[in-house]
């Protein structure tokens, strides 16, 4: 002998196999990994824009920016990176200096590959470049290369754009 099972109700019958259809149709959400953005400093002058465009191509890629608006001078000397190799804000992540417009994917890769090397550069201020690529440049584009820089100074061709 069964025991007794109370039966369900025609809505709620219908009600329940609705939801049970509904949840076998949905496939299961798995857990993304959450992505942790790379710290970085950036040291610029509160007013300049391209340096502003240059964060705003970093936050985009992965890098989470805090901007230190005091000007890049004494950042740029105080973390040894070469005058020669110059630009308008300078950057520190993970130990390694950034200088200039340099592009997040070859940050990315510096990060990756960890190289024994002062950080990269791209010397002054190159049309094209990330934050120096925006509609007021009216499409120009100039080539540039990226920068290794060595603690001794020297430098080496990291990556090239033309």
């Amino acid at each position: 002998m069964h025991p007794a099972v109370p039966s369900l109700n025609p809505r709620r019958r219908t009600l329940l196999l609705g939801v049970l259809a509904l949840s076998a149709a949905t496939p299961t959400l798995a857990k993304k990994p959450q992505v942790v953005a790379v710290p970085i400093q950036v040291w610029k002058d509160p007013s300049c824009g391209c340096c502003k465009d240059w964060i705003a191509h970093l936050e985009r890629n992965g890098f989470a920016a805090t901007a230190l608006d005091q000007g890049n001078s004494a950042a740029r000397v105080r973390l040894g990176m070469p005058q020669k190799y110059g630009s308008c804000h300078t950057a520190l992540v993970q130990g390694y200096v950034i200088e200039g417009h340099v592009p997040a994917a070859d940050i990315q890769r510096l990060l990756k590959e960890r190289p024994k090397a002062l950080g990269l550069a791209v010397p002054s201020m190159p049309l094209g470049s990330p934050g120096m690529d925006g509609p007021v440049y009216g499409g120009r584009h100039h080539p540039y290369q990226v920068l290794l820089v060595q603690k001794d100074g020297s430098a080496q061709v990291f990556n090239s754009y033309s």
